[in-house]
């Protein structure tokens, strides 16, 4: 950042009536004018101007682009020296969730590039006291930090992690991808003086190889080769310096290590040729200038495909506007930060925009596009009192929305944090790299000296030459992304297609399931009933047909008492009625997976099924205990109606299968999996739904708070249970099972209760988790087996002398590139997968 005194001259010429560019407030006198981020900027005071300068540094100028000309901030506060502005609440709270004692951030580290370094990073701050949780996304360049904040202050930690050698700063989508490319355009620069020191370099080889090592210019060659050599390896080879020396100072040595000592190695034996003349060895100035460009361009290409891996949580921060259209008091519309906006305030939705908040429609009606967030290709119809999320795209009505929930706290929101985090996860295969990479280091430097000293007394050169291959050559690059680059790459697919994984363990536990669990009600069918006939003691009345006078009359009291009820079966028994009675009702009693009860005109209302009959001492009639029976031998839904005591009405409900319901029970059944329908109604109904599926176990007239009971009886059993449910009524089965699959557009309860969510209700996605997940877990065992692999057939060959040191620089990157692109076929996997069941 630029920031230089302007002349009193060049103030007299502003306009008079200044406003400060940081609080917008008016400047009273002589204003401060001083270049800020390379333009001048006018204060009011020292304080705003050190603000403004604390925030240019800190990378943090789209602070300015989020509050609109003409809003005032309060003034600030005395300036705190250096990272101690990230101590203040104030600034804190635009990226901390809450102002806790116990708090979390997620901090964009800059430098990160290796398992290594994230090892580094990670067991520094976990031995700082205060620190909770330190996890790093090596995909993504995040960290995730949970610390007291009443035991060590953010500063201190950032001020850590400088002395590591690391620049973090709080995540902010806004600026996040400016670093990413300010980082990759350093490397390029780093990369771009190394070419044209290899070049030139070139040139002095070809002279030395040709016979000018014996003549009388050999001096002078060595000299410009050092000339040459000396710059690119201060200037290129700086990162893999300053990454050892930060290693050392923390008694924590990194992958830099082994490569700046061969290369310094190099150096110095070529250095020392050329300087004591001596013409009994050869210089390597080229080795050296190629492999810094090699490995430079080998980090280049890995963070390139780091970024495609984190395209799909990209994508879903790009969803979220920035700013909305408040609606005032009186009536006007006025253009403001998200940030500013608050529960219960109203915004103005106009055709084509996307919605910034999650919030009920209050008037106006519209389709709006759901696809990113719900997968659904067919725009939703709103109307007022329907529920609309941020991120989702405006048909062609005019809406207004009162706020709900606001960035973070909105459903997409919370998506892109569950994302996050099943990135920023570890399955427990990774554990074996985990135990591994911390003896890398030393490993590598034993097995380098061990080559030296066993060449030495054939050749020094030889020797020295064998020694920096296997420095080189080892690196547990590879092994160290083996699994997070795998998780990333399937984490962001599965958001794509809307299936959320809350962490790297839920794949790896998904791909050893044996058997899936089904709830029925809205997981295999549809989940909204509708009433097919009504028998009564005179009259059977069938969908399709006008209510006779009497029917109306007799369910008046029935759908009084279900409109105390969300249940779907009561809002089946109301849709008979939609215009019936709104009188209120007494007593109103509701028994999960039985029935309702309730007072109305002074007679008792009961309405569910037969147990709930019996438990209630309902009188039945001999005609209508004829019907009862006839529907449980052909299986049929139904619930029973009694008024004071006595049955009144059977109502029969139909809930129609998911159409992808019985190709996914038929494809799952292929694979092998054990299938169980589990289900609160009647056994002669659920075998009939079972029937209908193709078969399947069944385990009927379980109330829900025994799902969970089941659920650890086939675990007993031996075997290991995926439970899909709607994550509401089925959350104690979902926190059960193994692994619980939630339907429904990303509710808390889901989130919660699940360990996948389907964003969509297409049951196809079940499957396709489940491929997701064996295909994950295959990736990462491949990737292991490739990093092994490299390692037991390279460094061998470099102790042997078989590997120059050139070539061990281009096979090390390799090694993660082939990494890096095998966890990339995940993405073109799927893909066909879900083309073959779609």
């Amino acid at each position: 950042m630029s920031v230089q005194p302007i002349s009193a001259a060049s103030v007299a010429t502003q306009d008079s009536s200044l406003h400060c560019y940081h609080c917008q407030l008016p400047i009273d006198g002589q204003p401060i004018r001083q270049a800020v981020g390379g333009e001048g900027r006018d204060f009011c005071c020292s304080g705003c101007q050190a603000v403004c300068e604390a925030i240019y540094d800190a990378g943090l100028e789209s602070f300015y682009q989020r509050i609109l000309e003409g809003d005032a901030l309060a003034p600030p506060p005395e300036l705190p020296t250096e990272l101690g502005l990230y101590d203040m609440d104030a600034v804190q709270e635009e990226f901390v969730p809450a102002l806790a004692r116990e708090r979390e951030i997620q901090l964009l580290v800059e430098g990160v590039h290796c398992a290594a370094c994230v090892w580094l990073i990670e067991n520094s701050l976990r031995a700082v006291s205060g620190v909770v949780e330190a996890r790093v996304n090596l995909s993504g360049r995040k960290l995730k930090l949970r610390w007291n904040n009443d035991r060590v202050a953010l500063s201190s930690l950032l001020h850590k992690m400088a002395q590591l050698g690391y620049k973090a700063v709080p995540f902010d989508p806004d600026t996040a991808e400016d670093s990413l490319k300010k980082q990759n355009r350093h490397l390029l620069y780093r990369m771009g003086f190394a070419a044209f020191g290899m070049m030139n370099l070139m040139w002095i080889s070809i002279a030395l190889y040709s016979g000018a090592d014996e003549g009388e210019f050999r001096g002078m060659f060595h000299w410009i080769g050092m000339a040459l050599a000396t710059p690119v390896l201060l200037y290129s080879g700086w990162p893999f310096y300053q990454g050892a020396l930060n290693g050392l100072r923390n008694l924590r040595p990194s992958m830099d290590l082994p490569i700046a000592i061969g290369v310094s190695i190099t150096y110095a034996y070529s250095s020392y040729i050329t300087i004591s003349g001596s013409s009994a060895g050869e210089v390597y100035f080229d080795t050296v200038v190629n492999f810094l460009f090699v490995i430079l361009v080998g980090r280049y290409l890995e963070a390139m495909s780091k970024r495609q891996a984190m395209e799909a949580t990209q994508r879903l921060l790009d969803l979220q506007p920035k700013v909305a259209m408040r609606r005032n008091l009186d009536g006007s519309d006025e253009r403001v930060p998200v940030r500013s906006l608050a529960i219960g305030d109203l915004v103005a939705v106009r055709p084509g925009e996307r919605l910034p908040v999650d919030g009920w429609v209050r008037t106006g009606e519209s389709r709006i596009d759901e696809a990113m967030l719900t997968g659904e290709s067919e725009p939703a119809l709103k109307r007022p009192g329907d529920r609309a999320c941020a991120g989702t795209i405006n048909g062609t009505g005019h809406l207004l929305v009162e706020v709900t929930a606001l960035l973070q706290d909105t459903a997409l929101g919370r998506i892109i944090q569950l994302v996050e985090d099943a990135q920023a996860s570890r399955a427990p295969i990774q554990r074996f790299a985990d135990r591994i990479v911390p003896w890398f280091v030393t490993l590598t430097l034993s097995l380098a000296s061990l080559t030296f000293l066993y060449w030495m007394n054939h050749d020094v050169e030889f020797a020295l030459m064998a020694a920096t291959a296997v420095l080189i050559i080892t690196c547990p690059c590879a092994l160290g992304m083996a699994t997070p680059m795998s998780i990333a790459v399937a984490s962001g697919v599965g958001a794509r297609y809307g299936v959320l994984v809350k962490n790297g363990e839920v794949l790896e536990t998904l791909s050893g399931i044996t058997d899936f669990v089904f709830d029925k009600t809205g997981t295999l069918t549809e989940g909204q009933m509708s009433v097919t006939r009504i028998h009564t003691e005179v009259e059977r009345w069938s969908a399709g047909t006008p209510l006779t006078a009497e029917l109306e009359q007799l369910l008046q009291p029935l759908v009084a008492v279900e409109r105390c009820s969300e249940h779907a079966t009561a809002r089946a028994i109301v849709a008979l009625l939609p215009d019936g009675p709104l009188e209120a009702v007494g007593c109103f009693q509701a028994e999960p997976g039985l029935g309702v009860r309730g007072v109305y005109h002074e007679a008792e209302v009961v309405i569910g099924s037969r147990t709930w009959m019996n438990a209630s001492a309902v009188e039945t009639s001999q005609t209508l205990s004829q019907q009862l029976a006839e529907l449980d031998q052909r299986g049929q839904g139904y619930v029973c109606a009694a008024i004071s005591g006595r049955l009144v009405a059977i109502i029969e409900l139909s809930d129609r299968l998911r159409d992808e319901a019985a190709a996914l029970v038929a494809a799952l059944r292929a694979e092998g999996m054990g299938l169980t329908l589990l289900s609160g109604d009647r056994r002669a109904t659920a075998e009939a739904v079972a029937a209908e599926l193709g078969g399947m176990d069944v385990i009927a007239e379980v109330l829900p708070q025994d799902k969970d009971r089941v659920i650890a009886e086939l675990q007993a059993a031996g075997r290991r249970v995926a439970m899909v449910g709607d994550g509401v009524n089925d959350a104690p089965a979902l926190v059960r099972a193994d692994v619980g699959i939630a339907l429904g557009s990303g509710t808390d309860v889901s989130i919660a209760s699940a360990d996948i969510v389907l964003l969509s209700s297409e049951l196809d996605k079940v499957h396709l988790a489940s491929g997701l997940s064996r295909l994950t877990l295959r990736t990462i065992r491949q990737n292991i087996g490739i990093s092994v692999a490299y390692n037991m057939i390279m460094v061998p060959l470099a102790m042997m002398g078989e590997v120059t040191p050139l070539v061990a620089a281009v096979t090390m990157p390799v090694s993660s590139l082939l990494v890096i692109g095998n966890a990339g076929r995940i993405r073109h996997r799927i893909a066909a997968m879900q083309c073959r069941f779609g």
